[in-house]
């Protein structure tokens, strides 16, 4: 990682969708890479929507209006504008001009744009003069095809502004048509959390592990986790669950949770599914730890990434994910490395995954001791923070950050959370 003052004197400015308590892998991830930027000694600020009347909640599916207000994340500052109203899942903030105006001239050396995100994509389209700009390629717009190819030409003329356009892994790049276009300025930034909670927990922690053990009474406990959306897999899911043994704990909210409780009813399964809508960290870090593996069964490159395999892995528990074309998915968990991965769709497959773990607990402690150190090695926030350094010094012909601790440090903290 870089030395504390890596950052100090450079000014970013982030533009996201949402920004916690809202969730969602997008806005956990500005938050950390935000706040990551800040310990280095960055000036960050944050613009995006507010996605709630009050400020409150979780939820960003909430498409009325909201009022604008701005706070601080400890060192961040945080704007979250008002809306209008959400049309096709663009949000409607007349203040985005002005505000936008205002946070430039505030002094901005890199504005960092988290896409998909058509409204400031649009915001940015019609700014005559930037300062250098990057984006991160969070994933292809999938699901909503005619949608998609509309806004893909405002899309690319921002793409062909950046100086940088940054992919969660290499693995994706070759399926997206956008970044194979401007495949110059790509470069791989993978994304990162604090792995502190996961490595060292804390005794709320302890004591949620605990109730989960005993919720599971000696049966393998499955844990799946994220919103509850098309592209998750859930339905894979239950019927996989029908084929093994044990508890599906469904951690999330979405569209999908009535047609997913009726689905576990006909199954004959819905006495062995918990669903446990939005859980508070130490609650969820508790779950990972009690749990047997991650169900990962997501079915579309909708789903770039999955940060809740590295919170997984960082917590020891190896993870059954599927091999999505030209995603990152199987390239976060490996297969028989840090967990098993399996055909996409495929309910007997994942099934067969699960009891091949169950059967052999030599088997997923080593999956899960294999999962803990890759998350140490490569998906460390501060080691994500300094990457993303070290990319705006390239953008702005500045010298690189230099390293200053090295993989003892990585040795060091896996033992601490062994």
């Amino acid at each position: 990682m870089s030395g504390p003052s890596a950052g100090a004197g450079l000014r970013v400015l982030h533009l996201g969708k949402f920004y916690p308590p809202a969730s969602g892998g997008m806005e956990a991830h500005v938050q950390t890479l935000a706040r990551a930027q800040a310990e280095l000694g960055a000036q960050v600020e944050v613009l995006c929507a507010n996605h709630s009347e009050d400020g409150a909640g979780t939820s960003h599916e909430f498409h009325g209006r909201s009022p604008t207000r701005e706070d601080w994340d400890g060192p961040v500052r945080v704007v979250r504008l008002g809306r209008r109203a959400s049309v096709a899942r663009m949000d409607v903030m007349p203040e985005l001009p002005r505000a936008l105006s205002r946070a430039l001239a505030r002094g901005v050396d890199v504005v960092h744009l988290h896409t998909p995100n058509p409204t400031m994509v649009l915001a940015l389209d019609v700014m005559p003069r930037l300062p250098p700009v990057v984006v991160t390629h969070h994933s292809d717009v999938i699901r909503q095809k005619v949608a998609g190819a509309l806004f893909r030409p405002f899309e690319a003329l921002l793409y062909a502004r950046a100086r940088r356009v940054l992919a969660t892994s290499e693995a994706y790049v070759p399926g997206s048509p956008l970044l194979r276009a401007f495949a110059s300025k790509v470069r791989a930034l993978p994304l990162g959390i604090d792995l502190a909670p996961y490595l060292q927990p804390s005794q709320a922690v302890l004591d949620a592990e605990a109730r989960w053990r005993a919720e599971a009474a000696g049966t393998p406990l499955w844990l799946m986790v994220g919103r509850l959306v098309y592209y998750k897999g859930l339905f894979t899911a239950l019927d996989a669950l029908a084929r093994a043994p044990g508890r599906l704990v469904v951690v999330g909210v979405g569209p999908l949770e009535a047609e997913g409780r009726e689905r576990a009813k006909a199954l004959g399964v819905e006495d062995r599914v918990t669903w446990a809508g939005y859980l508070p960290p130490d609650a969820l870090t508790g779950a990972y730890r009690a749990a047997t593996a991650l169900w990962f069964p997501s079915n579309a490159r909708s789903e770039a990434y999955g940060l809740s395999q590295v919170e997984a892995m960082a917590s020891g528990l190896p993870v059954l994910n599927t091999a999505i074309p030209h995603s990152g998915v199987a390239w976060v968990s490996r297969h028989e490395e840090t967990g098993l991965t399996v055909p996409v769709g495929d309910a007997a497959a994942l099934a067969a995954a699960a009891r091949r773990l169950a059967d052999d607990p030599a088997l997923a402690k080593r999956l899960g001791s294999a999962a803990r150190a890759r998350a140490v090695a490569e998906f460390q926030h501060d080691v994500m923070a300094a990457r993303s350094l070290s990319l705006y010094a390239e953008v702005l012909g500045r010298p690189a950050p230099v390293a200053r601790a090295g993989p003892e440090a990585s040795a060091r903290a896996v033992a601490r959370g062994a």
